[in-house]
Formats: C-alpha cells, sequence, structure tokens
C-alpha cells in the first residue's frame, strides 16, 4: 500500500506543478474545475445518489453552478463564496460529534448531501483559483507560489500524520468515523505543517512580523484539513464505501485525494487577505 501511494504521488507531484505554473487563470480554472468535477461524480454516489443517469445530472447542475461562479471569482465579492464555505466548516463540525446523523440511504437524505458538495467544493475552487491569480492582490504577482505553499502545507501533514499515526499512534480521534485516524498523528501533522509554514513564510519573503502569523495559519490550516478528511470519511461510511474511487492505486479517488485540500482552502486564502499577503 505505502509502495503504491509513493508511485502515484510521483507521477501526480510533475501534473500538479504542471498545472500550477504552466497556466494562466482561465486555463487553471477550467482544468482544476474538471478535477474537482470528477471529485463531484465521486460525491453524488456518497450521497447516496446509485444511478448514473441521475448522477450526470447532478453533475450537470455542478458544472452550471461552477460556470456562474466563475463570473464572481473575477469580481471584488469574490470572498463572499469563501467564507460562505469557511462558515459551512465550521457547521460540518457539528455534523461530525454526531456521525448518525443522516446514515440512512434516503432520497431524504441524499438531496441534502448533494445541496452540501455544493457548498464542499465551490468555495475551495473559488479560492484557489483566486489565489492562483492573484485577483486578492494583483501587485503581488506570487500567486503560484502561494498555491504550491498551500499544497505543501497540506501535503507534508498529511506524511506526518501518517508516519506520525503509524509510529505512535495509539489514541483515537474519532473512533465512530475513522478509526485509522489517531491523536498522535494530528500532532505530526501540526509539526510538520508548523515547520512547512515558517520555511515557506521565509521564502515568499513574508515580513518577520508576520511569520508567527503565517505559522498560525498553517497550523489552522491543517486544523480544518483534518475537519475534511473526518467528513469524507463519514459520507463514505453512510454510503458503504472504502475510498471514493479507483483511480488512484493506494490512494482511492479523486475525492480522496481533494477531501482535506477543499476544507483548508477557504481559511488559507481568507487568512492571507486578512494578512494583507
Amino acid at each position: 500500500m505505502l509502495k503504491q501511494r509513493v508511485i502515484t504521488a510521483l507521477i501526480l507531484a510533475p501534473l500538479i506543478l504542471a498545472l500550477i505554473f504552466l497556466t494562466r487563470a482561465p486555463t487553471f480554472a477550467t482544468l482544476l474545475g474538471l478535477v474537482f468535477l470528477l471529485g463531484l461524480w465521486e460525491w453524488t454516489r456518497m450521497a447516496g445518489v446509485r444511478g448514473r443517469a441521475l448522477r450526470a445530472l447532478c453533475l450537470l447542475g455542478y458544472a452550471i453552478v461552477f460556470g456562474l461562479l466563475w463570473h464572481v471569482c473575477k469580481s471584488p465579492w469574490w470572498w463572499l463564496p469563501v467564507l460562505l464555505g469557511l462558515a459551512w466548516w465550521l457547521l460540518a463540525l457539528l455534523w461530525l460529534r454526531n456521525p448518525r446523523c443522516g446514515a440512512t440511504p434516503t432520497r431524504a437524505h441524499a438531496i441534502p448531501k448533494l445541496l452540501v458538495g455544493v457548498l464542499v467544493v465551490m468555495p475551495a475552487w473559488c479560492a484557489v483559483v483566486v489565489m492562483h491569480a492573484d485577483m486578492a492582490h494583483p501587485n503581488s504577482g506570487h500567486g503560484h507560489l502561494w498555491v504550491l505553499f498551500f499544497a505543501c502545507i497540506v501535503s507534508v501533514a498529511d506524511m506526518g500524520a501518517y508516519t506520525a499515526g503509524r509510529r505512535w499512534g495509539k489514541t483515537k480521534l474519532a473512533p465512530a468515523i475513522s478509526p485509522g485516524k489517531t491523536r498522535e498523528g494530528v500532532y505530526g501533522a501540526l509539526l510538520c505543517s508548523g515547520c512547512v509554514g515558517l520555511a515557506g513564510g521565509a521564502l515568499l519573503k513574508v515580513p518577520v512580523d508576520r511569520l508567527p502569523a503565517i505559522i498560525a495559519l498553517a497550523l489552522l490550516t491543517v486544523l480544518f484539513s483534518i475537519v475534511g478528511d473526518l467528513f469524507e470519511s463519514l459520507m463514505k461510511r453512510h454510503a458503504g464505501l472504502k475510498d471514493s474511487g479507483i483511480l488512484f492505486p493506494g490512494h482511492g479517488g479523486v475525492f480522496d485525494r481533494m477531501d482535506s485540500i477543499v476544507a483548508a482552502l477557504p481559511i488559507f486564502v481568507l487568512g492571507k487577505l486578512l494578512l494583507g499577503l
């Protein structure tokens, strides 16, 4: 399993770097939107929608929302959907505290889960598109580097959690949702993300007086990424699935790679905005 994860990561890394550094805003937004739509295709299954025709109809609705949101991303009001996404993830904590809520695979439960898919994915897409294009701070010219910085925070935290959890993990984090996750894994993720926050902030030439705030933002970003990971685990548990899909050997499906990212992006981009970076 570990070997498969490493091989898949080595294949994906150059593709991600090419997406970040070799594309302009419209192309970046389109390609990333297509990836996120693949994740939402898997989400429809996790939401409890079984028929392919109905899932395709849901996907069409999601695509229309992406198109409408693109115009918002290019406006001064881009932060509104991102803030809405942040509010959703705070609300999701209540759902995680009551994991049996919506567990029965019924149509009544599928509809709100499909709507939640919009709040889970769309604000994150808007946030990263704005950051990549420097729409929040058009004079910075370093949007692609900030996207890479964010990706490093989340990916290194994931590796730290995996390593610390395997080596020292004893105390379960949320056994009713994801029995494999431990508090020790969280500590490993936070330690690694703090180091990345310090190094990345220095490389991006963040003023020294704001470095503590960047480190704090990195830690907060990882905490939200853990919430996203747990929430997807909850949706998969409701649907009786082990993975969201089978596209990536050792990693599962597209949404298995997106879960922490979509939860972490709103807080990171809004935090960056508040810090004036």
